[in-house]
């Protein structure tokens, strides 16, 4: 896919996020960067990215990744990202769907074969990551077949993460456990109260000039996941109020 459709579906004039270095390549190290970005957009999801070539493949996890080998997350596979989006972490302006992302976990991936793209058009590439949080052996599925062995209403987009049994698997909820960021140490809430919060505007790379506008747009949608403590005990007295009658 490489960025073709990632800058197809984009007007950079008006979006935040990078157009990508068209004069990127594979980086030559033996592992390779992944990371997964929490982003609050029109609902809350994790991006889960993996360099391959000279780009980051990408996959939506609506629910995150889980460390129980029994609970396959659904993972939905989306358009290639620019290598420089893996480090961000800021505000996406209200021009192109107001919205915060998180870089929650960062480190480095080996595939477990010796051929990616092989795997990748099989639907069945299995890794070993090396993050902050997530660590071991992982696996992502495509639930239906590619290409010649695609169904008719599906276009080989829903895949499967999940993790392999091992010393790092548990039962333990790592998007409970471990919620903030492995850059600033913040929560969504922290990330927007920076003094001049990240922005990725096109061909100007990271800025500091989210608008109010912007600001206030983001803040009623980490309201519905994140309420202040003031939020939810007034939320409870009105319930118990509700009640009484």
């Amino acid at each position: 896919m490489a960025l073709e459709e990632y800058r197809r579906k984009r007007d950079f004039t008006k979006t935040p996020e990078p157009a990508g270095d068209t004069g990127a390549s594979a980086r030559d190290v033996p592992a390779r960067f992944f990371c997964v970005q929490k982003h609050l957009a029109t609902a809350l999801h994790y991006d889960f990215r993996i360099e391959h070539e000279g780009v980051l493949l990408s996959w939506a996890v609506p629910k995150g990744p889980s460390l129980d080998p029994a609970t396959k997350r659904l993972a939905m596979h989306v358009e290639d990202h620019p290598l420089e989006y893996g480090e961000f972490e800021g505000v996406i302006p209200e021009g192109y769907g107001a919205g915060v992302v998180m870089l929650w976990d960062v480190g480095t991936w080996e595939p477990e074969t010796d051929d990616v793209d092989a795997a990748l058009k099989k639907g069945d590439l299995k890794m070993k990551l090396n993050g902050y949080k997530l660590k071991g052996s992982w696996v992502l599925v495509r639930t239906r077949g590619w290409g010649e062995r695609k169904a008719a209403k599906d276009d080989g987009r829903s895949w499967l993460l999940i993790k392999h049994k091992d010393e790092w698997a548990g039962q333990v909820d790592i998007t409970e456990f471990a919620p903030k960021s492995v850059k600033s140490g913040g929560s969504f809430r922290e990330i927007l109260a920076q003094d001049a919060p990240d922005v990725w505007l096109s061909n100007r790379g990271n800025t500091g000039d989210a608008s109010l506008e912007t600001l206030a747009e983001v803040l009623r949608k980490l309201d519905t996941i994140e309420p202040l403590p003031g939020d939810k005990t007034r939320a409870a007295a009105k319930g118990t109020a509700r009640k009484k009658r």
